[in-house]
């Protein structure tokens, strides 16, 4: 994974070109806000799910600095992934809150908007570094 991207594994995205223009615009718009690499998986995760976001995690450049939403829509399943500069002004309780404001538009048939709001409130809450 390179920086700053949404890396869908599914053979058809579940986006069309101007929802993936706006998604590749929040992500750009929040690593140049915070200096930091803001990411997006969207697939089948594995089992355990954590272990391999963190792999995921792990494949971003400078991964100490990025954060990484781990969304697999067919299992139901999220994982928000920051690295140890990012965890310094994300906090898990700040990721949290982001994940039930995703998971409430994601439960609404709301991909785009979940994955918008969750890279808008990470954003802000890591402010500028």
């Amino acid at each position: 994974m390179t920086s700053g991207e949404l890396v869908a594994v599914d053979r058809e995205s579940p986006f069309t070109t101007r929802q993936l223009l706006r998604l590749d615009e929040a992500l750009r718009i929040a690593d140049q806000a915070t200096g930091l690499t803001f990411s997006i998986y969207l697939g089948e995760l594995e089992e355990p799910i954590r272990e391999h976001a963190e792999k995921l995690h792990g494949q971003i450049k400078n991964p100490q600095r990025a954060v990484l939403f781990a969304v697999s829509p067919n299992q139901r399943k999220l994982e928000i992934i920051t690295g140890e500069e990012a965890r310094k002004r994300i906090s898990d309780r700040d990721a949290k809150l982001a994940g039930f404001s995703m998971a409430a538009a994601f439960a609404g048939g709301d991909l785009l908007s979940g994955l918008l709001i969750g890279i808008d409130q990470l954003a802000s809450h890591a402010g500028r570094g």
